[in-house]
């Protein structure tokens, strides 16, 4: 079993940065592909990115790409998301999810799940 934590979430103006963390319990993450996701209201849950176990690759959503950045420490049992020049739709609950296997980016991959942060982005 794995529990995941998100923090970080909260109100920002448009361009503006957060950085969300997720922090994991109860087994070595180093084991486990994680992966970031958000909902916003009335919207299925998406793919924002993912980074493998080891942290030597990410994979970002079309609409993240060059704003959002993935990062992972292991040692200190830690996954995050740099978030840049944000825009209003970007606002929604954010989720990191784990899993240890390989395969696609869709949510049923993803084994394990936190409680999600809202992030909300002012226009």
């Amino acid at each position: 079993q794995v529990q995941l934590v998100e923090s970080g979430g909260g109100l920002v103006q448009a361009g503006g940065s957060l950085r969300l963390s997720c922090a994991a319990s109860g087994r070595t993450l180093s084991n486990f592909g994680m992966g970031w996701f958000r909902q916003a209201p009335g919207k299925e849950r998406e793919f924002v990115g993912h980074i493998s176990g080891s942290g030597s690759g990410t994979y970002y959503a079309d609409s993240v790409k060059g704003r959002f950045t993935i990062s992972r420490d292991n040692a200190k049992n830690m996954m995050y998301l740099q978030m840049n020049s944000l825009k209003a739709e970007d606002t929604a609950v954010y989720y990191c999810a784990a899993r240890t296997w390989a395969g696609g980016f869709g949510s049923s991959n993803y084994e394990y799940w936190g409680q999600g942060t809202q992030v909300t982005v002012s226009s």
